[in-house]
């Protein structure tokens, strides 16, 4: 892949921009190229393009994001393509009730290398929906989520009053918000989550881990990380937010993208990926939650077996329904 193939694939078919409307791209020092490559192509179909370039250590706690919301609702298109996604803001949320469409296209890597270079991006984005109707369908209906692994993982949530959703990079109407990770999302209850979890793919931003990291969760929060150093490294980060809410499990996603990997290269490669499940720790507003964090970060973990009440919906990491 090439950056201008992504911005390509990006600008025209995800978000299918159209003339003379406002298209604004959100970043920050590290993704200029990546910027320029898709303000071009916004540029050849007529749309009137806006740049701001943000300091990458700002975008985790919102705060700049709220004092730029009023900017960001005049733009009929939307692309937060930081280092660390702002998703789940409310500045965000804002955006869309004035009629916005948002692309969260998170762009950080451990390889040093553009994102924009991954086979990823090239997901058939029908494929990832159709997949994600067969899960919503029967989790609509359900009140409870448990998911199992034979690596250890057992957990449950309530998704009680909350409404599942999906991500597959689309966002060609008013109001849409979008992700380039493809996936079911679930704002769970946020004081639900009971149980154990395995971490036997990445730890969201921080990467791959080498050894299965134990967690374990009360009361819809961690109360204990094993003390193995990716278990150590993980702490920490929790920890540097300074916010209890950090801690709590409030979301609930399953990957759809047949062409990611768990890896390690990049945090929305990981929790993309096909035959995987993450739970997102802090923020969940725009999702439909409760949660107003200073960050949000997801856990991955490899081949679930997951039940939407009764029902097995997913069976070792593939999709049975």
């Amino acid at each position: 892949m090439t950056i201008e193939r992504t911005a390509s694939i990006i600008v025209q078919d995800w978000l299918q921009v159209k003339q003379d409307e406002v298209f604004y791209f959100i970043t920050d020092e590290n993704n200029i190229a990546e910027a320029h490559a898709c303000l071009q192509q916004a540029e050849q179909l007529g749309a009137v393009v806006k740049l701001s370039v943000l300091p990458k250590e700002k975008i985790q706690d919102g705060k700049l994001l709220e004092e730029m919301r009023k900017i960001m609702s005049y733009a009929n298109v939307i692309v937060g393509a930081t280092t660390y996604s702002f998703i789940t803001t409310d500045a965000v949320q804002y955006a869309l009730q004035h009629g916005a469409r948002f692309l969260s296209l998170p762009m950080a890597t451990n390889t040093g290398a553009s994102i924009f270079k991954d086979d990823f991006f090239n997901m058939d984005t029908k494929i990832a929906k159709k997949n994600a109707k067969r899960l919503i369908k029967l989790l609509k209906k359900a009140n409870t989520l448990k998911t199992t692994t034979d690596a250890g993982t057992s957990i449950t949530f309530s998704k009680r009053g909350r409404k599942p959703g999906f991500f597959n990079g689309v966002a060609a109407k008013s109001g849409i918000l979008t992700s380039s990770s493809f996936e079911v999302f679930i704002p769970v209850v946020e004081d639900s989550a009971e149980g154990c979890v395995v971490i036997d793919g990445s730890l969201g931003y921080l990467g791959a881990v080498s050894a299965p990291v134990h967690i374990e969760f009360h009361n819809g929060k961690i109360i204990k990380i094993d003390d193995s150093p990716d278990g150590k490294r993980l702490a920490a980060y929790i920890t540097s937010f300074n916010d209890d809410k950090m801690r709590a499990a409030s979301e609930f996603g399953i990957g759809l993208n047949e062409l990611s990997q768990c890896c390690g290269r990049s945090y929305i490669e990981d929790e993309s990926a096909a035959g995987t499940i993450h739970i997102g720790l802090g923020r969940n507003l725009a999702l439909g939650g409760a949660y107003d964090a200073k960050g949000h970060f997801d856990i991955v973990m490899h081949k679930p077996t997951v039940f939407a009440d009764d029902t097995k919906i997913i069976s070792n990491g593939s999709i049975i329904i």
